[in-house]
């Protein structure tokens, strides 16, 4: 006859309960976390970054200016229509050129592109051209008639410079060619700006730089930032033309993983019971272990360790008998145990702040007298 010894229904709830709800509580922070993150952006030039090559406080220099400013890394918020608002595209990310032709359809009347590259400039700013030299970091003149650039000033700017068409503004560059251009477009403004790092987090306040970010991106009380992921039709299309060796949601697939890895560590991590006794398989008795300690200081002939060791357990009990403080200077201690004992205060010193002994024998006339003392203490 067999018998059973599976656990029941209510110790398996019991053992499982701790797990489950440690999980759930994870799974909620998790969905917190990412409700509460949505709609903030990360990486270089973000307006939630506070990082050095952030751009949060541009983006609370311009709320502070009554802009609206909200951040994205979603394509579908850069195409849609922008009819009296301003698109900034940061730096970030890679689209194809149809993804490009999409923004330049929308009808933004103004967007600024923070040091772009050849394709976004195609499509949104033609005739501009990346020259290939890229600007020391100092500070510049502005060197054109733009009235943003006149009322900032000089501003301390670095970074690619580019070629512009005829009737574009070109500023801030080395002479020749411009760190920052203005094109016309027909009802639409176009910014190129390539002194990325002049709005930055690290040198917004340095020169005219903030006074050069405030003219050119707040224009409009509504601004689109938007940083450009690795979103791209080419996926969907299989034209794999232009398309990133890394696909768009592996940093999703990568935090989804963790957390599964996470969870498993949890379920089948070593759980920790109750503290149990656990009998020692030698019991030693203080008596023994005094009498080693002395065996070895016999061997070792310290006398003056072993008396030593004698008079503070001597010590401690005066102190605590006679209700003498642990730092009473010697003189005090001596008086105090000598008018408790009779004894000659000269004799209560020797036993107790005397010289090492020099013999056995000595050691062991120390050792009777801090008996016969410390036995009037406790016999009075």
């Amino acid at each position: 006859m067999s018998t059973a010894v599976g656990r029941s229904a209510s110790e398996s709830w019991r053992a499982l309960r701790a797990p489950l709800l440690i999980t759930g509580l994870i799974v909620l922070a998790a969905i917190a976390v990412s409700i509460a993150t949505s709609a903030r952006t990360s990486g270089p030039f973000s307006p939630d970054s506070t990082k050095a090559n952030g751009a949060r406080a541009l983006s609370a220099l311009l709320e502070k200016h009554s802009v609206a400013v909200r951040g994205t890394e979603t394509l579908e918020d850069a195409e849609e229509s922008g009819d009296g608002r301003t698109l900034l595209i940061g730096p970030s990310g890679s689209l194809d050129d149809s993804d490009w032709q999409q923004i330049a359809d929308a009808q933004w009347s103004h967007i600024i592109l923070i040091r772009p590259g050849s394709r976004a400039l195609e499509a949104l700013a033609p005739g501009v051209r990346a020259t290939g030299d890229l600007l020391a970091t100092r500070s510049r003149e502005p060197g054109c008639e733009l009235h943003a650039a006149t009322r900032a000033g000089t501003a301390t700017v670095s970074g690619p410079t580019y070629t512009a068409p005829d009737g574009a503004t070109t500023c801030y560059g080395d002479g020749i060619h411009g760190t920052v251009v203005r094109l016309q477009l027909d009802d639409r403004i176009v910014d190129v700006v390539g002194a990325q790092a002049a709005f930055s987090n690290d040198q917004l306040a340095d020169d005219g730089n903030a006074a050069l970010a405030l003219n050119l991106i707040g224009t409009h009380r509504d601004l689109t930032w938007y940083l450009p992921q690795l979103e791209s039709d080419s996926y969907a299309t299989g034209d794999d033309q232009g398309a990133p060796l890394i696909p768009p949601d592996v940093r999703y697939i990568g935090w989804a993983l963790a957390f599964a890895v996470l969870v498993m560590a949890i379920w089948r991590g070593r759980r920790l019971g109750p503290v149990v006794p656990e009998r020692l398989p030698v019991i030693v008795h203080a008596a023994e272990t005094t009498e080693g300690r002395a065996r070895l200081y016999r061997r070792s002939r310290a006398r003056d360790r072993a008396a030593a060791a004698l008079r503070e357990s001597a010590l401690g009990q005066l102190h605590k008998a006679h209700g003498i403080p642990r730092r009473a200077d010697p003189s005090a201690v001596v008086a105090t145990v000598a008018a408790h004992t009779d004894l000659d205060p000269a004799m209560v010193y020797e036993m107790l702040y005397g010289l090492p002994p020099g013999t056995d024998a000595d050691l062991m006339s120390l050792s009777d007298a801090l008996d016969v003392l410390t036995q009037e203490v406790r016999h009075p």
